[in-house]
C-alpha cells in the first residue's frame, strides 16, 4: 500500500489561500478502476483510494505513515510569487492619474 503526502494547490477560480495550509495523506489505487457496461458508471473495489487524511503539518503525516507502516512519497509544494502591483487596485481610481484610464 503506496500513500502519496501533499500540500494542496490553491483553488483556481478563487485568489484566496484556503485549504492550503494543511497536509494530505492519500492512497495510490491499487486495482484499476472498470467501467460498469449497464450504466456506464466507473467504479473500483479498492477501498482505500476513498479515504484522505489531513494533518497540520508534514512532520505529522510522516510520522503516522511510519507508525503505521505505510510506504509513502512526499510531493513538496511550488511556491508561487505573488503577483502584487505597486499601486494596486486602488490606483484605478485614483485622483491624480497621469494618463486617461479606459477599457
Amino acid at each position: 500500500m503506496l500513500a502519496r503526502i501533499y500540500q494542496p494547490a490553491r483553488n483556481a477560480m478563487q485568489s484566496g489561500q484556503a485549504k492550503t495550509k494543511t497536509w494530505i495523506l492519500e492512497f495510490a489505487p491499487e486495482e484499476a478502476r472498470k467501467v460498469d457496461p449497464l450504466m456506464g458508471w466507473t467504479s473500483s473495489g479498492d477501498m482505500n483510494a476513498q479515504v484522505k487524511l489531513t494533518f497540520e503539518s508534514k512532520e505529522a503525516a510522516i510520522e503516522y505513515a511510519t507508525g503505521k507502516g505505510i510506504a509513502y512519497t512526499v510531493s513538496e509544494p511550488q511556491k508561487r510569487k505573488p503577483n502584487v502591483r505597486n499601486g494596486g487596485y486602488g490606483e484605478n481610481f485614483a485622483t491624480n492619474r497621469r494618463s486617461v484610464w479606459t477599457h
